[in-house]
């Protein structure tokens, strides 16, 4: 076992304990942050934060991203075992479900994530980042019992509203506490845990459920019921992770949010730990230097009348917008019944394919967000969004569908087209995944701290607001439109998204947030951060030699 030791800091007289090899930030910390206060310059508190982040972030760091990841678990396995327990549900509920019934109780869960997030972004500046974590947690294990004991509709329904109002607060809340916790050159990656949390979860809920759905009859049940293990895991082990140093430190609780600086950056120096500190709070400072005395409404009004504001949570608002409505949860939502259309007989078991393409390829985000960037990803992904689309396009002209009951004309088979359907989604997928289904949940690095919670909960509330949209009119498109015009629909989104990322979306890659904000009081911002990235670039490499990184 270790032995404790003190290390006195010549230079600030700040004394850092190790117990048991783990730092502890000593209580004579705020006097020390006060003394740095008068001495330090300008130039010395730019080198201190460069050297901050330029140092190795901890295993602690790399583990609380991935313990409140577990919310992102909770989404992917709600999307993902609806798609098998719409096709294995059977009379269960009383009679088999029509299509509408179907569209009813896939986008419940949308409103009331869309209300759940809401609830969270109104009070997760107050109450902080965690409380709305274990609401989440307990009503997502309410709504879960509800359905697995379901015998009708109406309560089936119900469960999954509150399940919603669980999946909506931890959507929203989890990125934006791991994008303040997070070093900034390890932002991207441990927000990216949250995303590849999600398709784990799609990927385990559309195994379980291709496995149950082969019980008769009451299968779909256990498929269901087993999500609440999650939720009880994350609820127990978010007692041992942190509240976010910005939060700790908006309510002056500056020791404790030394203590978790100590933890996320565990090479740093008391020095640069207190020039964190002092930049955290400069940033507040500024933030609500003008909001102090605002209501609510006035700071929610702020996001569409202040032009710098308005851009930063437009731009992170289309990229979601761009997520949810080019296509992608309608292979999640209804992706066996969709494969059912074009004729596969073991649909479920070919939905498989599509979440497990999505769990791969969200690892490949994971490994590439921070080396190359946002804007890149998101240029590929929505260009290779749209040629998949439009393929399908095609493809779905050549496949005789009775767009009147959604089936394949009597006597028809699956053909090259269905194979090629089948394939070209697979592709979409890769696409998606491997940049836009990510990044949209990165953007709330780009919203300024007066307004971040709220301009999360508008984020999210695009999120679930537009996934309301497609499952509730997805099999009536289908109908309405013919696949094809459905699909059609979907492609022109997701080249509107190409469009608007190559024209507007900034790279912040490795901007501390506090530096963020300034992004966007230069129009978008493109050329001004990718001004920053070039002027910064040697400023890192020195520091990150100087800490042997």
């Amino acid at each position: 076992m270790p032995t404790s030791y003190e290390h006195n800091n010549a230079a600030t007289g700040a004394v850092e304990k190790d117990l048991f090899g783990e730092k502890q930030w000593d209580a004579s910390s705020d006097a020390h942050i006060e003394e740095v206060k008068g001495t330090a310059t300008v130039t010395d508190e730019v080198t201190q934060l460069s050297a901050i982040e330029a140092t190795a972030a901890s295993t602690a760091a790399w583990l609380i991203s991935i313990t409140v990841s577990l919310g992102g678990f909770l989404f992917g396995y709600d999307t993902g075992y609806i798609s098998s327990v719409l096709v294995s549900i059977g009379t269960s509920l009383g009679h088999t479900l029509s299509s509408s019934e179907q569209e009813l109780v896939t986008s419940l869960t949308s409103g009331g994530a869309l209300v759940g997030a809401v609830m969270a972004g109104l009070t997760a500046d107050r109450f902080g980042r965690k409380t709305p974590i274990w609401l989440a947690c307990a009503t997502f294990i309410i709504g879960t019992v509800l359905q697995t004991a379901a015998y009708s509709v109406p309560q089936f329904a119900v469960g999954r509203f509150i399940v919603g109002l669980g999946v909506g607060s931890a959507a929203m809340v989890v990125p934006l506490y791991i994008g303040e916790l997070a070093p900034a050159k390890y932002r991207g990656r441990m927000i990216a845990f949250n995303n590849m949390s999600v398709t784990l979860g799609q990927l385990v809920a559309s195994a379980i459920g291709a496995g149950l759905a082969q019980v008769e009859g009451e299968g779909w049940r256990g498929t269901v019921g087993i999500g609440a293990a999650p939720a009880v895991g994350l609820a127990i082990m978010l007692l041992w992770c942190p509240e976010s140093p910005r939060q700790l430190v908006a309510h002056g609780r500056l020791e404790e949010a030394g203590k978790v600086l100590m933890r996320i950056y565990p090479t740093s120096t008391p020095s640069q730990r207190a020039a964190k500190i002092r930049s955290i709070e400069m940033s507040i400072h500024e933030a609500t230097a003008s909001v102090e005395q605002e209501s609510l409404w006035v700071s929610f009004r702020r996001i569409f009348t202040t032009p710098a504001t308005g851009r930063a949570v437009l731009t992170a608002s289309l990229v979601m917008a761009i997520s949810q409505l080019g296509g992608f949860n309608t292979l999640m939502y209804y992706s066996a019944t969709l494969f059912a259309i074009v004729g596969f007989t073991n649909a479920t078991a070919v939905a498989i394919t599509v979440s497990g393409t999505n769990f791969v390829f969200s690892i490949v985000n994971l490994l590439l967000v921070d080396k190359f960037g946002r804007r890149i990803l998101l240029c590929i992904s929505t260009m290779g969004m749209s040629i998949c689309m439009l393929i399908a396009v095609i493809a779905f002209r050549w496949i005789p569908i009775d767009t009147s009951t959604l089936t394949l004309e009597e006597g028809a088979e699956v053909g090259w087209a269905g194979i090629l359907v089948l394939v070209t989604i697979i592709f979409y997928v890769a696409f998606f995944s491997s940049g836009v289904a990510t990044i949209a949940w990165i953007g709330t690095e780009l919203i300024p701290l007066e307004v971040r919670a709220l301009g999360t909960m508008v984020n999210t509330v695009t999120c679930w607001g537009t996934n309301i949209i497609i499952a509730s009119t997805f099999l009536s498109m289908m109908k309405g439109m013919t696949p094809s015009g459905a699909f059609g629909f979907y492609c022109g989104i997701c080249f509107f998204g190409w469009v608007f990322i190559v024209i507007c979306y900034p790279d912040v890659k490795g901007m501390p947030l506090e530096t963020i904000r300034d992004v966007f009081r230069h129009g978008f911002g493109r050329k001004y951060s990718k001004q920053w990235q070039r002027e910064h670039k040697h400023e890192r490499k020195e520091a990150q030699q100087s800490f042997g990184h």
